[in-house]
């Protein structure tokens, strides 16, 4: 069976983490059944991981050029996997696929987490196989025994498979699209699309994105979250939502809502913040000849705070991910909060690290579309974007029922409006009068907010309401409608 991601792009470990990778140089039956049984119990939920035969290591690194395995030897490889694997209890099964890289044939065992675990198997393959088994996970980029609160770990996991790799009981396989499917395939640069009688059912099994009995699969969410072109039909507010809110009281407030494979409201939503959000300034120094370049939100810390929200998202929540703009700032809001291990110390320390991942079919996908990074290299990029943009640093922050996480970078203080304290000092009652009479003069009818906006101020400041209220005592202006309070109250030059 073909492979899910480009034989390239795994060798070089682009968008695997080296824990996910493990290469020998030949069929060394025990520490790669350990290690089957290992990506299978999948304990960080991190999508389990690939076994390649034929490549040595260094470091945990694969060494160039790579040395393959005799040609002749594929097929007493494939059979004996196949009963070295029927050792491991419940019985698990890698999907094994035979590729040529350089010229050089090897075996690549892909290992997704597997939906029964735990898994154990023996600790002496050639031992009685009835006796001395233990469970195996995954530390680094190394393969050990559980100990006693790690096995109780992973028999806690047993009763919660990740939500994005449940069957959908309310699906059928007719709600994947086939073109979706081979699009990410060829992004990817995955050869299952390049298989001989190409057939859309068999790519599909082949990718993990069914379960259930021939005659009645059902998809995973995963597949319905990337695959379908309407997934909120199946995980309702499955969204990313944008509000431009240019005031406290939501005057002039917008709204945009993307909506889609989830892939697709990631790329849509930057693009629109790309062009609607991002500004950037230029400013000379006298005693160099570069200028400095600053933009009011560097773009990297926006586009890894809205990849992890939807990466992190619970879709059993019919809750949207919100991205609000404001003056002061932009926040990314998404439900739940992080796990109550960590503590709101770490949360404004922005020391977040995850002990393992609420969806991980959904973070696999998003690192082959390069889309995600690394595992908790997050937190650290949005740091960093804010810190070389020379912005003030990022504020992470949930509520003490961990129900939501929010990050919200402040804008770059260039961009900052000016305060009513800063206005203020620069125009005197007359001089606020004076100004209200020009802008209405030139406007006709404004509201006190749509003055405010007109004269440079966030928010009406008490020094433009004061004025108003005496431009009206000299009879100087006047209100549109007759109740001081109704709410289409406007300002205009009395004649």
């Amino acid at each position: 069976m073909a492979l899910p991601i480009n034989i390239k792009d795994l060798l070089d470990r682009k968008n695997i983490e080296n824990s996910r990778i493990y290469f020998k140089a030949g069929w060394n039956p025990e520490p790669i059944i350990h290690t089957i049984c290992a990506f299978a119990n999948d304990m960080d939920n991190i999508g389990g991981g690939y076994i390649v035969i034929g490549v040595e290591e260094q470091n945990g690194m694969p060494v160039f050029p790579i040395k393959g395995l005799d040609h002749d030897s594929i097929d007493d490889i494939n059979k004996d996997i196949l009963q070295k694997c029927n050792l491991i209890e419940p019985r698990y099964l890698p999907i094994v696929s035979h590729e040529t890289y350089d010229g050089k044939d090897i075996l690549v065992l892909w290992v997704p987490g597997g939906n029964n675990r735990p898994y154990k198997c023996p600790t002496g393959i050639y031992k009685n196989a009835k006796a001395d088994k233990a469970y195996y996970i995954r530390k680094a980029s190394s393969t050990i025994k559980a100990n006693a609160s790690e096995e109780k770990q992973l028999f806690a996991l047993s009763q919660n498979i990740p939500f994005d790799d449940r069957p959908n009981a309310n699906a059928s396989i007719k709600d994947i699209d086939p073109y979706l499917v081979a699009s990410f395939l060829n992004t990817v640069g995955s050869s299952l699309i390049l298989t001989p009688n190409y057939n859309v059912d068999e790519v599909i099994i082949q990718m993990g994105l069914v379960e259930g009995a021939p005659e009645m699969r059902r998809p995973r969410n995963v597949a319905l979250m990337f695959f379908n072109n309407a997934p909120e039909k199946f995980f309702p507010y499955s969204q990313i939502e944008f509000v431009d809110k240019p005031t406290p009281t939501g005057e002039q407030m917008t709204e945009t809502v993307f909506k889609g494979p989830l892939d697709k409201q990631i790329i849509s939503a930057l693009q629109f913040i790309r062009g609607y959000v991002i500004k950037e300034r230029i400013k000379k120094l006298d005693d160099k000849a570069e200028a400095l370049r600053f933009f009011n939100f560097p773009y990297a810390a926006i586009e890894e705070a809205l990849v992890n929200a939807v990466y992190h998202k619970s879709y059993e929540i019919r809750e949207p991910i919100t991205v609000t703009l404001t003056p002061e700032g932009l926040e990314i809001k998404s439900f739940p909060g992080p796990e109550r291990y960590i503590t709101d110390q770490d949360l404004e320390d922005g020391h977040i690290i995850g002990q393992r991942y609420r969806n991980r079919r959904i973070g696999d996908y998003l690192r082959k579309l390069k889309l995600a990074e690394g595992r908790n290299t997050g937190i650290a990029k949005i740091i960093n974007a804010m810190g070389n943009n020379g912005s003030p640093a990022p504020i992470f922050s949930s509520d003490s029922e961990r129900c939501h996480f929010s990050v919200f970078l402040p804008v770059h203080e260039a961009f900052l409006p000016k305060t009513e304290k800063e206005i203020k000092g620069k125009r005197t009652q007359e001089e606020m009068k004076k100004a209200i009479l020009s802008a209405l003069a030139e406007n006709g009818k404004m509201s006190i907010s749509e003055l405010a906006t007109k004269l440079g101020y966030p928010m009406p400041p008490s020094s433009l309401r004061n004025a108003a209220r005496i431009l009206i005592n000299e009879g100087r202006i006047e209100n549109t409608e007759p109740s001081p309070r109704a709410p289409n109250q406007k300002l205009r030059i009395k004649v």
